[in-house]
């Protein structure tokens, strides 16, 4: 590299960068979005367009299927509160009546936590 006073100035040709600019890319590896779901909130505008339903629809399974969010003015949903709406919305559109999905949305989420803890406990045995 030259210097020239404050700046410097690369005399790297064209071939050396893409080189350097391969090497670069192998250090990178794979990421898994998956992994880092339960991490993510979606705002209330977010959940509806994820779930396809209306804003009116959510405040309503939100208060009636209490359902936790965290933020005052602006709501925000956790993964596990964004799958109980997605839930929800499966079980309407099946022909369930709010109450009746709302408990089939709690009772399935309940039923699979516990099967994982169980396969969590077999693993640990």
């Amino acid at each position: 590299m030259e210097q020239t006073g404050r700046y410097h100035f690369s005399t790297v040709g064209p071939v050396e960068a893409k080189v350097n600019e391969l090497r670069q890319v192998d250090l990178l590896e794979p990421v898994s979005i998956a992994d880092q779901l339960p991490k993510l909130e979606l705002y209330l505008s977010q959940v509806c367009a994820v779930a396809g339903i209306t804003k009116m629809q959510l405040d309503y399974w939100t208060v009636r299927g209490d359902i936790p969010t965290r933020g005052k003015k602006q709501r925000l949903y956790d993964s596990h509160a964004v799958e109980t709406v997605m839930l929800i919305k499966q079980a309407r559109d099946l022909g369930f009546d709010v109450n009746a999905a709302i408990a089939a949305a709690k009772e399935y989420q309940a039923t699979r936590d516990a099967e994982r803890t169980q396969v969590d406990i077999r693993r640990v045995a």
